[in-house]
């Protein structure tokens, strides 16, 4: 390695490469070290057919393509972005760089140790050991080493800009608006094309705009012409009786606007974010129901969600695949005893009867859903690979409804800016067949929006 060149020098941990198999992409033009501890814990978990083991393969294949294409590995392999990797033994001579404290024989330490000696025969560049795990990168600080999380697989830097489907307009800019407004009829009312000033951002497609004064109306963004001309038209009031659909009422003006998205049959994905109790699985299913069985859109509600970690075999459980998933589908059935009543007597007749199926996501890869009502509940514990994997299944007539809380993901290394539901909210945001909306109040009960509050 030539230490009078001014590159950086990163050494990956393990979950870095199990995490984002592409990951020797993303270093541009700086040099990557990867100890062969990596390769060894790489080699224990490549076996399998979950999502670990299928990354692990994917990093071993473009490690092997690169070391094969190197005539001399001592000098290092050439990086799609100018940089070169490199892979260094943990020799006895590093491990001595150890504290006593530290054991010699752990896959951490001698990562840390491969560190310590990187940094030591290059004082004048910038060593910098990149890993997932919060207290390797502790102990590293520890001990004198830069550290950093793996942020290339962050969708967004700042979670205040994931659009929450509505904005607030002010009623000076509604006033100037109005000045140049058309009005003309829509299906469910009034259609307003207005000019949408220049120093605000455009709403996107399919999004709400909230209007000024003390009842809260609503407003969808259904269109967007040149010269800033925004067309925004009345919604669908669920919030009456008239409107409930299988007995749902919308309890808020967030749930008014979730409700006319999954009503809206042109919709091919819909995205819930909400804390706790916001209603979202509810409203999945009255609405599926609804559209499954009343209006005959759908043949079929396929229910399914992340169970964590998501992607492993659930053969360790006795009974049919349904029978398996019945502990982590205890939200599903909860809900689908509000909607049927006194009918939820037995929840697995009742699934059968109205068409209602419980899949694994672990099984998804090879399938195609056509006319399928597909709830992915607990999306945000899922990785933008599963993501990928699940939404490129839907085939012809079918909607995906992807809920989840990104308060609440339990995945290892998967954070509210990396997850597949960040993800595919920022990526179908202002597609015209896309609708995404977050839902803020928690309707459970006084009790549990007080939880959300306090605790």
């Amino acid at each position: 390695m030539n230490d009078t060149e001014n590159r950086k020098i990163y050494i990956l941990d393990t979950n870095v490469l199990v995490h984002d198999p592409n990951a020797l992409q993303r270093f541009d033009e700086h040099d990557v070290v990867i100890p062969i501890v990596v390769l060894e814990e790489m080699d224990k978990i490549k076996k399998g057919l979950d999502e670990l083991a299928r990354n692990v393969r994917d990093a071993s294949r473009q490690l092997d393509e690169l070391s094969a294409e190197c005539e001399d590995l001592s000098k290092g392999c050439l990086l799609p972005g100018g940089g070169r990797l490199y892979f260094e033994m943990s020799t006895i001579e590093s491990l001595k760089l150890l504290p006593d404290s530290l054991a010699r024989s752990g896959g951490d330490n001698r990562i840390i140790a491969v560190s310590l000696a990187m940094q030591k025969q290059y004082p004048d560049r910038h060593v910098i050991l990149v890993s997932k795990d919060i207290n390797l990168r502790i102990k590293s600080r520890a001990l004198g080493l830069r550290t950093e999380d793996y942020r290339s697989d962050r969708v967004i830097s700042d979670l205040s800009i994931l659009p929450s489907g509505k904005l607030r307009l002010e009623e000076a800019d509604w006033t100037a608006m109005a000045e140049d407004m058309e009005v003309g009829e829509h299906d469910h009312g009034n259609l307003y094309i207005v000019t949408w000033p220049d120093e605000m951002d455009l709403p996107f497609i399919n999004s709400f705009v909230v209007l000024p004064g003390d009842r809260e109306v609503a407003v969808q963004c259904t269109q967007i012409d040149e010269g800033r001309r925004v067309h925004l038209c009345d919604i669908t009031s669920y919030r009456s009786e008239r409107h409930a659909i299988w007995g749902i009422k919308a309890k808020n003006l967030e749930q008014n606007m979730a409700m006319n998205l999954l009503m809206n049959a042109d919709l091919d994905l819909v995205a819930m974010l909400g804390l706790a109790g916001s209603g979202k699985t509810l409203l999945a299913l009255a609405c599926g129901l609804h559209q499954t069985l009343d209006m005959g859109l759908y043949e079929k509600i396929l229910v399914t969600r992340a169970t964590v970690p998501m992607g492993q075999d659930i053969g360790f459980l006795p009974g049919t695949e349904r029978e398996k998933l019945e502990p982590w589908m205890g939200a599903i059935t909860d809900n689908l005893s509000i909607l049927l009543g006194d009918e939820a007597q037995n929840i697995g007749d009742i699934l059968g009867q109205h068409k209602i199926e419980i899949a694994a996501l672990s099984f998804a890869r090879g399938r195609t859903f056509t006319k399928t009502w597909l709830i992915v509940d607990e999306a945000q514990n899922l990785t933008p690979h599963q993501m990928k994997t699940i939404v490129t299944r839907m085939g012809e007539d079918s909607k995906i409804l992807l809920l989840g809380n990104n308060a609440q993901i339990d995945t290892p290394y998967l954070t509210a800016h990396t997850n597949g539901l960040t993800q595919a909210t920022m990526a179908f945001a202002g597609w015209e067949h896309a609708g995404h909306i977050a839902l803020k109040a928690s309707e459970r009960s006084r009790l549990a929006a007080r939880a959300v509050e306090v605790l």
